[in-house]
């Protein structure tokens, strides 16, 4: 009896634990997502952002780059539980800012400004503000 009363209490907080991981997970990309693929005279350290990216943390978070072009790039956000509640993907244009060789996205977040730049396959994501956030996203299929 007692075996099976810590089998009962450990499956009960495994669920516990990971169900929620699982359910955060968007349901579905955004309706009306324009994916537009990247000129090929771009050069590739600026459509390398191009595409769903997939970031852990506190939270869930989902960034697609939907459109880049040499000036600006056009964002679908989604991260589990916001603040504020609600949850859903929320749209952003980014400016596209090349700083020597380098390129970074940069877009006000929550009033937050908000800064978007490769590190090798990921993508780091830095945001100001009263809470400051560090995310990192790695590529995903979209799907």
């Amino acid at each position: 009896m007692r075996t099976f009363v810590v089998l009962a209490v450990s499956i009960v907080l495994v669920g516990i634990l990971f169900c929620p991981m699982v359910m955060a997970a968007p349901s579905s990309i955004p309706a009306d997502l324009q994916i537009v693929q990247p000129d090929p005279s771009l050069p590739k350290e600026l459509s390398s952002f191009f595409g769903k990216w997939e970031g852990r943390g506190r939270m869930e978070y989902f960034l697609i780059v939907e459109k880049i072009d040499e000036q600006k790039a056009s964002l679908y956000f989604w991260q589990s539980n916001p603040p504020g509640g609600g949850s859903g993907w929320m749209r952003y244009e980014a400016q596209v800012i090349k700083e020597g060789r380098e390129y970074k996205l940069w877009f006000q977040f929550h009033l937050s400004d908000t800064e978007v730049t490769l590190k090798g396959e990921e993508l780091d994501w830095s945001a100001g503000g009263f809470a400051k956030t560090n995310i990192r996203f790695k590529r995903v299929p979209l799907s």
